[in-house]
């Protein structure tokens, strides 16, 4: 499977910015996707969840600000992400999981910068 994101950027401050992830393969009606975020020195950080039946999950700290959404038919996730914060600064991966007869399966993109100053 190949996860590609795209989206990321300079926004400043109270900006928006929506992140799209693109995930190969014909059974991505099925995958549980996520939005994970790191900055430097610390561990990935998961940030929002969405189900194969679209149940939605966010960390508290971007809840009311961050929606994630899905379209099966262009076999991609996205993260809209509003009223923005230098705090949010990070490389944001998109994260691949599903499950088939036990076993686990997991891909990751390559991840994109999102930088948020005035």
């Amino acid at each position: 499977v190949q996860v590609v994101e795209s989206g990321g950027g300079l926004v400043q401050p109270g900006g928006s910015l929506r992140l799209s992830c693109a995930a190969s393969g014909s059974i991505f009606s099925i995958y549980t996707m996520h939005w994970y975020r790191q900055t430097p020195g610390k561990q990935r950080e998961l940030v929002a969840t969405i189900t194969p039946d679209s149940s939605t999950n966010y960390d508290d700290t971007v809840k009311g600000r961050f929606t994630i959404s899905r379209d099966n038919t262009k076999n991609s996730v996205y993260l809209q992400m509003n009223s923005l914060k230098p705090e949010d600064t990070a490389v944001y991966y998109c994260h691949v999981h599903w499950e088939a007869s036990g076993i686990g399966y997991d891909f990751w993109g390559q991840g994109t910068q999102v930088t948020v100053s005035s």
